[in-house]
């Protein structure tokens, strides 16, 4: 009976095969960089590939200090090292020593062209770019059925509105068909009246997201009346359709978060109209109040049968005031015409004939108060208390006051 290896035996094994191959131990090989990391350690990792296969290069930190350029996606280039089986994943790849650039890459300078063209067309132009609606009720995506990218739109996109409605195109987002599947997926959404489509994938090598540059997706997402976000690979991958779309977003979670409004916040916006709004409503309830009342006051002051009353009231008291003034003053012109009687009795001349005084006047009725009034046989009248003595001037004498 056959003995029976571990895992790990069999890998060692074929690891122990590698190095005492000769040709394997110092080979030079050729290719096109993708899908290239540098790690914080200061290791490069990345894939070399050509029109047929892949093979992982990995070039450790003291080799790689001594490059005199930094390896890029796309770079055609000639690396020098050995071949080895990397034991614990079971997996050979090639532990490069040198590499120098042998030109740049085929899919590379494809890229620059299609960028170039596509810009002076004028396809990037902010001009023809469509605005992502604010508050969107049904989304279209168009990526793989399965895959981190799709789970990542569905569950943050439920997430941040859950009543939101998601048309998903399955499409293939990597291969020689990809895209016309791209393409069909755009045209056939586009159809439908979404508010706005996601057009995207996960990360991977330019060779990997080459679909998202092929000239007919340009077109289909140039031509499409729905506005569209892109979102393919990693923040530091650009496509020709993150060029074209009205939106590019880093990565499709990204996508879901442009697309997609966060309900929670819609709803706290509406609560906070809902609480100004009842607030103004409130005011405007109590300032007509006010103003019902003030018409009211108004009205009933404006009221011909008060006014009318009122106006009684205040020509009554008129009249009490004019009463009394009237009584005031008689009282007071009666008081006056005593006094003044008074004084007139005083000096009254009937009075003082009374006292024995008497009044004397000529036939002209002229009071003589003089000799030089009278002539001799003048005819006088004298009054006394009780009657009128009629008399003849015989003889006026002057006499002197002592």
């Amino acid at each position: 009976m056959a003995g029976v290896y571990t895992v790990t035996q069999i890998n060692s094994y074929i690891k122990n095969m590698f190095r005492q191959d000769f040709v394997l131990n110092h080979v030079f090989v050729k290719g096109e960089i993708s899908n290239c990391k540098y790690h914080t350690s200061g290791h490069i990792y990345f894939t070399l590939k050509d029109e047929s296969g892949t093979l992982s290069i990995v070039m450790f930190a003291s080799n790689a200090a001594k490059l005199d350029f930094a390896l890029q996606n796309g770079m055609q280039v000639e690396i020098e090292g050995r071949i080895d089986v990397y034991e614990r994943d079971g997996k050979y790849q090639l532990y490069a020593s040198k590499i120098k650039m042998n030109g740049e890459g085929d899919l590379h300078k494809k890229y620059e062209q299609l960028k170039k063209y596509f810009e002076e067309m004028g396809y990037f132009s902010k001009d023809y770019k469509r605005p992502i609606p604010r508050y969107a009720k049904k989304i279209g995506v168009i990526t793989a059925k399965t895959g981190a990218a799709v789970h990542d739109i569905i569950t943050i996109s439920k997430r941040r509105n859950p009543y939101i409605s998601i048309y998903l195109y399955p499409a293939l987002v990597q291969g020689e068909n990809a895209k016309y599947s791209i393409v069909d997926g755009i045209q056939k959404l586009d159809e439908l009246g979404l508010d706005v489509i996601i057009v995207g994938r996960g990360g991977g090598s330019i060779e990997d997201l080459w679909a998202f540059n092929e000239e007919i997706v340009a077109e289909a997402i140039f031509a499409a009346k729905t506005p569209i976000i892109s979102a393919v690979g990693h923040e530091t991958d650009f496509t020709i359709a993150d060029f074209v779309a009205d939106m590019r977003a880093s990565t499709p979670s990204a996508a879901a978060e442009l697309a997609v409004c966060d309900i929670s916040v819609v709803v706290n916006v509406i609560e906070q109209y809902n609480y100004r709004i009842n607030n103004i409503f409130t005011r405007e309830v109590e300032r007509y109040r006010q103003l019902v009342n003030n018409y009211e006051l108004r009205i009933k002051y404006l009221n011909p049968v008060n006014q009318v009353n009122e106006k009684r009231q205040i020509a009554a008291q008129y009249l009490d005031k004019l009463d009394n003034l009237m009584k005031n003053k008689l009282t007071k012109y009666k008081n006056n015409l005593s006094l003044f009687a008074s004084r007139l009795e005083g000096v009254s001349p009937v009075n003082r004939l009374g006292q024995g005084y008497s009044y004397t006047e000529n036939a002209e009725g002229k009071n003589i108060s003089s000799i030089k009034d009278v002539v001799e046989n003048d005819i006088i009248k004298t009054y006394v208390k009780d009657g009128i003595v009629s008399s003849r001037v015989e003889k006026a004498d002057k006499f002197e006051l002592i």
